[in-house]
């Protein structure tokens, strides 16, 4: 059995950790806001067709506390980044393999930088959470892991891994190039995320029913899609009609980027928007929209921080 460490128990680590715990895996949660909560009350995951309840719960403050685990799912946003090379160590055996389940760009790339490329997998999470409260998590749609090797076919630890998911009864798909995923994965992103927090903390149903944003989302999409492919990435067009009928099934989706917005948390604004565009700018493809949407959020991001440090005191 692997000894799995989850770093990161937002709505994605408490989610997916408490599937693999329910399902019978050795986890360990790093819980470093709510550990009091958690640890009195445990883990409680609900939605269409589920209701699971984990207690007592393997929980920690500081990953020393956990020790060398065999997995490391890593949860936390990429805004927080800066913190894993502080609490991935203690984590560290020989063979630990570094799973990211992060949005956007860069992150396999940062893993690999600081703790080795071989222990580097990466991960997306195709699915519709929200949390509540610490250790408390809705989900509202269903959806899946796609999982593959950081700059390498799948493997069979890919494989091996894919299938303890499945056994936890989370759908997961091993995939051949992870990097265009991540890409496909920013068709959604993109648009919809920025553009609930770009016009005012609306839903995805509100983009969708506005004939100018759902246009606007529509050209984000299509200038994702020409970035990929001047990258080298072979992303089909038809990837941004496909995204648009999913999002016609979520009906009044508040995105996870969105609700940051709301209560205070620093946006993957770099991670989401600025990499992209900075990678697709190289490539030598034109992204007028996106530069738009990048400039707007970054705006909003500075406004919200200086509201959070409120007014400055001058000293006499």
């Amino acid at each position: 059995m692997m000894r799995i460490a989850v770093v990161g128990t937002g709505a994605i680590g408490t989610y997916y950790g408490g599937k693999l715990a329910a399902g019978g895996s050795d986890v360990h949660f790093l819980v470093r806001s709510g550990f009091e909560q958690v640890r009195k009350d445990g883990l409680h995951i609900f939605g269409p067709g589920e209701d699971i309840r984990i207690s007592p719960v393997n929980a920690y403050r500081f990953t020393d506390e956990i020790g060398p685990c065999d997995l490391v799912l890593i949860t936390i946003k990429a805004t927080a980044n800066a913190d894993l090379l502080s609490l991935i160590p203690p984590l560290l055996g020989d063979q630990t393999l570094l799973l990211t389940l992060q949005n956007g760009l860069g992150n396999e790339e940062y893993l690999a930088q600081h703790f080795g490329a071989e222990r580097v997998l990466s991960g997306l999470c195709f699915i519709c959470l929200r949390r509540h409260e610490p250790g408390v998590v809705e989900r509202t749609d269903h959806g899946q892991i796609r999982l593959g090797e950081y700059q390498r076919p799948p493997r069979q630890r890919t494989h091996a891994l894919a299938e303890q998911f499945r056994r936890s009864g989370i759908t997961c798909r091993v995939i051949e190039n992870m990097a265009m995923e991540r890409w496909r994965k920013l068709v959604w992103n993109i648009p919809f995320n920025g553009l609930t927090i770009a016009h005012g903390g609306i839903d995805t149903a509100a983009i969708l029913c506005d004939p100018k944003l759902r246009q606007f989302a529509e050209r984000l999409m299509a200038e994702v899609i020409s970035a990929a492919n001047r990258c080298g990435l072979p992303l089909e067009a038809a990837a941004g009609e496909e995204q648009m009928r999913a999002t016609e099934t979520m009906g009044a989706y508040k995105p996870s980027t969105l609700v940051d917005f709301e209560e205070g948390r620093p946006l993957e604004i770099e991670a989401i928007w600025g990499e992209p565009l900075r990678r697709a700018t190289a490539a030598g493809a034109s992204m007028p929209h996106l530069q738009e949407l990048y400039e707007a959020l970054k705006s909003l991001s500075l406004i919200a921080k200086e509201a959070r440090s409120g007014p400055k005191i001058a000293k006499a």
